[in-house]
């Protein structure tokens, strides 16, 4: 009877211990829970490896020039993490070349060619709850990518391997379909002791310049308003931009006489401003454009008086082919007139934007290679169609023209057309996270383009070509599917 007892009680022990075991886990998945929905933790990745090859990519080659092909690869990953009233997100990648590094030791065989990059790290802080009557008001701080709109002007350049990013300070509001982004950034080269002289390293090594059309280095500082409004017929945005660069003098002494830059304390101010504009006009028939004023002084301290407007009409026919006409016109400087450091500069520089995407994707303007000052005529002619939901087919047609005179040399002018350039892109999803895409470009250049106010190369080959094959796996680390 006495055993019978003990087992009960023992029975009811280990029953009471299994109760309490699951009354503390029910609370611990609560509160799991309780903090999942407050919190959220994101990982992701990016392995991208792009095999090219170049026969007059960027510019145009010698007719004896031989063909390059390489291996480029990016592999990046994400970290981020949501809290209460604040974000934070780290994306560190390593760009490189295949084959760039000697294989038995950890270190590449050219220090200068090293691809391992802190791409974005920042934090955001919520500056209003979620009871506000306002939808967001937040500060983001640290590295991170600055795009907007179409990305002509500000963008994140993801078609180049190291991307683009800027070390700032976002101020950022939306309400009611309403964006206003205030930003503004101040680089140095390192912690000094007296004085703030920066001066502007360039974003790679790779031969890539920190912004487009050539400027060739950084910024010291800059300044930017960004505001949008979501309207029922689309989306119109205003933004101004500001850049400022170290301004310096030019020394010449010695014999033989060498010239020296040196950087002094003062800035020269570049200003940007503009509209963009995403309109249905019905419900197959879409018109996107912008139009920027530049002003102020360039890099070299001379004065600026420059625009960019841009058009481009999208029409759906059927149901999977899109086809639309455009035009871009970037303001230039007279090829035939001497230009002097007094003199005004008419050249407009799309700042730090996506040029791969716009002007062709041989990337002959305001990408790596510059081509003059007298700016550039895009007319072009873009069709998508949608064979399957995973497999789409692009076709762009370019004609590219000066949009100022060019001087033959010799006292007189010479045809302003640059070329005719096709690029034909295939892009198919093997899966939600896996893309393969290729692409082939062939270019029909004149001799205007290898002319020494253009491209400047001697006994040209006018027919050069491109093509790619690109794999890109992104992978969420948190979801299995």
């Amino acid at each position: 009877m006495r055993n019978n007892t003990n087992r009960i009680k023992k029975v009811n022990k280990e029953k009471a211990i299994q109760n309490s075991k699951s009354i503390v886990l029910g609370l611990a998945f609560s509160l799991l829970g309780y903090s999942s929905a407050k919190a959220q933790l994101t990982a992701s990745g990016q392995f991208r490896p792009r095999t090219e090859f170049r026969d007059g990519y960027s510019t145009l080659q010698a007719k004896d020039a031989k063909t390059a092909a390489f291996t480029s690869q990016r592999t990046r990953l994400n970290v981020g993490y949501s809290g209460y009233r604040y974000k934070f997100f780290v994306a560190v990648q390593d760009v490189r070349v295949w084959g760039q590094d000697a294989s038995t030791i950890n270190k590449n065989t050219t220090a200068e060619n090293n691809g391992v990059q802190l791409h974005e790290a920042w934090g955001e802080i919520m500056l209003v709850d979620t009871t506000s009557a306002i939808q967001n008001l937040s500060l983001k701080a640290g590295r991170q990518e600055i795009s907007y709109d179409d990305q002509k002007v500000l963008g994140g350049l993801d078609w180049l391997q190291q991307a683009r990013y800027h070390d700032a300070v976002v101020l950022k509001f939306a309400h009611k379909g309403w964006t206003a982004d205030f930003g503004a950034a101040f680089n140095q080269n390192k912690e000094l002791l007296a004085g703030t002289i920066y001066n502007g390293v360039p974003a790679t090594t790779a031969g890539y310049t920190a912004g487009t059309n050539g400027i060739g280095t950084n910024y010291k500082s800059m300044e930017y308003l960004y505001v949008a409004k979501k309207f029922f017929f689309g989306d119109v945005s205003y933004l101004f931009f500001s850049d400022n660069f170290n301004q310096y003098t030019n020394v010449t002494e010695g014999t033989p006489p060498v010239t020296t830059k040196v950087n002094e304390q003062g800035i020269w101010t570049r200003n940007t401003t503009g509209f963009y504009y995403n309109v249905n006009a019905t419900r197959k028939l879409k018109f996107e454009g912008s139009f920027y004023y530049q002003f102020g002084h360039d890099k070299n301290g001379r004065s600026l008086n420059s625009t960019l407007a841009s058009i481009t009409s999208t029409l759906q026919l059927g149901r999977k082919l899109f086809i639309g006409p455009g035009v871009d016109y970037l303001s230039g400087t007279d090829g035939t007139k001497a230009v002097t450091a007094t003199s005004t500069s008419n050249q407009f520089d799309p700042l730090y934007g996506t040029p791969h995407k716009f002007w062709g994707y041989m990337d002959y303007f305001y990408a790596s290679s510059g081509f003059g000052a007298q700016g550039l005529l895009n007319y072009f002619m873009k069709a998508k169609y949608n064979l399957k939901d995973n497999l789409t087919l692009f076709a762009d047609l370019h004609g590219f023209q000066s949009a100022n005179t060019l001087s033959n040399g010799a006292g007189g002018e010479q045809t302003s057309y640059l070329g005719t350039e096709l690029d034909l892109k295939v892009s198919y999803n093997l899966t939600k996270m896996i893309n393969i895409e290729g692409g082939y470009s062939f270019m029909k250049a004149t001799n205007s383009m290898a002319s020494a106010q253009v491209k400047n190369v001697a006994n040209a080959n006018l027919s050069p070509q491109w093509a790619y094959v690109m794999v890109n796996i992104k992978p969420n680390f948190l979801n299995k599917k």
